[in-house]
């Protein structure tokens, strides 16, 4: 298998099976519900990359932290900034445990790991790479040679980080923030009373879970500049070898525009499974390729309700073999890149039972396979509804299948009657 990497800005081989394959996934910052962008990011593509590569052979280890400890939740709930990020923590695992695919095997928290890095913080200070300020601590960029290597800047041009005229290089990034009014949260330090920076969070909790190398980094596109390219310095700066590959997903769109928390513009993953459910939720990210953006509106929602349904199609006909290499062209696209569009397409072209489902189950999409019986209620419904249309009594009918659907159900029109189908 094979994957793009952001830092050599080509595809990069896995070792072959069985690895193992240690994966980081940056995680959510919980000061909210998350969107349904974030839900694709921190919980989709990482699960379903892991049970491909263990499908395909390979032993994993997947890591997918929890932000507790950042500015938005202190700006978010000023004085109770622990409450709302442990009540979002739980409404984050209530939301992802809803897509249906598991949990990833580490689920670290910054709050649990702050002795971890005050004693990497040390270690970086006694090194001669970071610097004590008034209570803050602040990592020297001018001593990482490479920095600005995975986001493509000029050493001499990189954008300047949280100003303060108390650094030495306006470059310098913080480890260590000294604690200041207004944030109820705090840990004693050789620095004093303060907490860590965003950036070594993460870098110490891949270590601690994954070692001092490992194979996959991933996050969201807007994480390469400051986040990702941050935590290499830090790292490495020790003589950490850190991530081999570096996945940076593309970002989903909402009008035209990047879905963000922070500009209002999104739609929480709660809000799309009430409406869409989860099988078309994760049919809608299996068209768009994970490096790209992909655009979520009515439009392309709908879409994905009809592939879901085109698959429950091919279970309610019989079952007829797949041509010998299906499987292969199959795993050989997603491979390639980990390319789920072409790997949808070619499962589209199956009638095979057995090998479709098998393929469906690595995207916790085997519900399509199953055909629910609806009630009696709602087939009385149906069937007046049918009547009321005979008799060209449409606002009865359309009241009939306003109720019908207020169930959960679409009645679907077809020659000779009509067919009753559940939402997901």
């Amino acid at each position: 298998m094979r994957l793009y990497d952001t830092l050599t800005r080509s595809p990069v081989e896995l070792p072959p099976p069985p690895g193992p394959i240690g994966i980081y996934w940056c995680g959510p910052t919980v000061y909210q519900r998350i969107h349904v962008g974030n839900g694709y990011a921190v919980t989709v593509l990482p699960l379903w990359l892991k049970r491909w590569l263990e499908a395909s052979g390979y032993e994993t280890k997947l890591v997918v932290n929890v932000t507790d400890i950042n500015d938005k939740i202190y700006d978010a709930a000023p004085g109770a900034s622990a409450e709302l990020a442990a009540e979002a923590t739980r409404w984050y695992v209530e939301d992802t445990d809803r897509l249906g695919l598991g949990r990833p095997d580490v689920e670290p928290t910054a709050v649990e790991t702050v002795t971890e890095q005050i004693a990497t913080i040390g270690e970086l200070v006694d090194r001669g790479f970071a610097y004590e300020s008034d209570g803050d601590v602040y990592f020297r960029v001018a001593r990482f040679a490479d920095y600005g290597r995975l986001s493509g800047q000029r050493p001499d041009a990189v954008e300047e980080q949280e100003p303060n005229p108390r650094k030495e290089d306006p470059r310098d990034f913080a480890l260590w923030k000294a604690n200041k009014p207004g944030e109820d949260t705090s840990w004693p330090s050789p620095w004093g009373l303060g907490r860590p920076g965003w950036h070594i969070e993460c870098s110490v909790m891949a270590h601690k879970h994954l070692g001092d190398d490992f194979e996959i980094h991933g996050g969201g596109l807007d994480l390469v500049f400051p986040h990702h390219e941050n935590e290499i310095a830090q790292s490495r700066s020790l003589g950490r070898g850190f991530a081999r590959i570096w996945m940076h997903n593309g970002m989903l769109q909402f009008a035209g525009e990047e879905m963000h928390k922070s500009v209002g513009n999104d739609v929480t993953l709660q809000q799309a499974l009430d409406r869409w459910g989860r099988e078309t939720l994760l049919v809608f990210f299996l068209t768009g390729h994970w490096r790209k953006p992909l655009d979520y509106s009515d439009v392309t929602l709908e879409a994905a309700a009809a592939r879901a349904e085109r698959f429950r199609d091919v279970f309610r006909g019989a079952s007829e073999p797949a041509a010998d290499d299906a499987w292969e062209r199959f795993s050989t696209a997603l491979d390639d890149d980990f390319n789920t569009p072409a790997a949808l397409a070619i499962m589209h072209e199956w009638r095979d039972h057995e090998l479709l489902l098998r393929a469906l189950a690595i995207f916790g999409l085997e519900a399509l396979a199953e055909d629910e019986e609806a009630p009696a209620e709602l087939v009385e419904l149906a069937e007046r509804r049918i009547e009321a249309r005979s008799t060209r009594d449409f606002d009865e009918a359309d009241r009939l299948r306003a109720r019908i659907e207020g169930a959960g159900w679409d009645v679907r029109d077809e020659a000779g009657g009509y067919r009753l189908v559940r939402r997901r």
